[in-house]
């Protein structure tokens, strides 16, 4: 008997989890660079069994994420933080194989905590791929990274490798081959020292997406490992998790104010806050039909709207509806706000089953406050 699961709830579908860690796994054979899940973006371990057969390990960006993937995935564990705290670096060393830094400031500070550790800096080029001003790691008076080669130099026998992220959502190989020229330009003199033994190259590369040029990106990440002599990382996010989800609601009420209006019990600033940071909509399947209806949220923001969609029929109460692609930068990112309640999150195993593997009640609600 099918188990019904009362919505809203996340569904990540393994089979299709799956399709992206065969390519995650092709690139790493063919390229030679390790593959580490960026917890920023996806952090639900519940599926880590799977991603871990297939990954090397995961990449961080606070003391909780660093745990989480030593404890839930295994593997290799890269701490990177925009600034540590004294009363957590120890635990950060504790719990990763390799530490990143994102300043000069930073690695001087914690030189002698981290004396013994596998160090790296990340580095800044300038450029990057993302559309969005609030999330361009290049964009001007940027924090993160160093931009200055020559003061990079002064403190290279303290480290052993370099991560550069730049790119963002970026499907265009060209653009990413483009790229990665300039960084070679800027910090060739950096990549070719002797003491530089790795470079992650960070995410933001939806190489998992339809018609990527994989073998293009295996060649090229081939060429630059074996030019510098480095062993190359990738930190896929949405490349790892991307059409894998779905975030299920269902219909509680439709009324007409110049527009059919649909209200589902969910809300994008609780549970798919990115679309209303960037200003996007979700994406629905089917999309398609004669009726259109504006699908909104159950908050009291006045912008609580997942977007415009296509319907066959006339929607009704109760109507189940599923927005796709629903997994990145949602379940890390959701919150109680209104007091909306919290999706569950449930995973369709390989086998088609579907287990129910986590559930919010009030209590969680009354904890997370004070």
């Amino acid at each position: 008997m099918t188990q019904v699961i009362k919505t809203p709830y996340y569904l990540i579908d393994k089979s299709k989890l799956l399709r992206n860690m065969e390519k995650i796994a092709y690139v790493r054979e063919h390229s030679g660079a390790k593959a580490l899940l960026a917890l920023k973006c996806f952090a639900t371990w519940s599926v880590f069994d799977l991603m871990s057969q297939y990954m090397d390990g995961t990449t961080s960006s606070s003391l909780n994420e660093v745990k989480l993937g030593k404890l839930k995935f295994g593997g290799e564990t890269h701490a990177y933080s925009v600034a540590y705290a004294d009363d957590e670096i120890a635990e950060v060393l504790a719990h990763s194989d390799k530490i990143i830094f994102n300043s000069v400031g930073q690695l001087e500070r914690f030189a002698d905590a981290s004396a013994s550790h596998v160090r790296g800096l990340r580095l800044n080029p300038g450029v990057s791929s993302s559309e969005f001003l609030i999330a361009d790691p290049s964009r001007p008076f940027s924090r993160l990274g160093e931009w200055d080669a020559d003061n990079v130099a002064t403190v290279i026998d303290r480290i052993s490798g370099f991560m550069i992220h730049n790119n963002c959502e970026n499907s265009d190989f060209a653009l990413f081959d483009q790229m990665l020229g300039e960084i070679e330009d800027k910090f060739g003199s950096l990549l070719e020292h002797p003491q530089i033994s790795w470079v992650s190259l960070g995410g933001g590369i939806h190489f998992t997406g339809d018609d990527y040029p994989l073998d293009q990106f295996c060649d090229r990440l081939k060429a630059f490992s074996e030019r510098y002599g480095v062993q190359v990382f990738l930190e896929p996010g949405e490349a790892s998790i991307t059409m894998s989800t779905s975030l299920e609601v269902t219909v509680l009420d439709t009324l007409y104010n110049g527009k059919q209006l649909a209200i589902v019990d969910s809300s994008i600033e609780a549970h798919m806050l990115d679309l209303l940071i960037y200003r996007e909509s979700a994406k629905m399947a089917p999309n398609e039909g004669e009726l259109e209806y504006m699908v909104c949220g159950k908050s009291c923001l006045a912008g609580d709207i997942f977007g415009e969609f296509r319907f066959e029929r006339e929607l009704k109460v109760g109507d189940r509806l599923s927005f796709i692609d629903a997994a990145g930068y949602t379940m890390v990112k959701k919150n109680w706000f209104n007091g909306v309640k919290m999706p569950a999150i449930a995973v369709r195993e390989l086998d088609g089953s579907v287990t129910l593997v986590k559930e919010f009640t009030f209590d969680d609600f009354v904890s997370s406050l004070s």
